[in-house]
């Protein structure tokens, strides 16, 4: 929280650009970005709409609800 803060108080682009690569050390730190370090076989599809994943046939039982 403390590079976020940095960003949202940078007063300068090169202040900007080098809060922002604090962020991103911390992110790749917590797992939030980089190589995936998880390797269940299942594919990756958090950024598809329930509709389209294979939840589908719950997501359609919902709408009935």
């Amino acid at each position: 929280m403390q590079a976020r803060l940095a960003v949202k108080n940078a007063k300068t682009n090169e202040d900007v650009k080098t809060a922002q690569g604090k962020v991103h050390e911390a992110k790749v730190a917590l797992g939030e970005r980089g190589p995936v370090w998880w390797n269940d076989g299942a594919p990756d599809v958090n950024r598809h709409h329930p509709k389209n994943r294979l939840q589908a046939v719950w997501w359609r039982g919902l709408a009935q609800d």
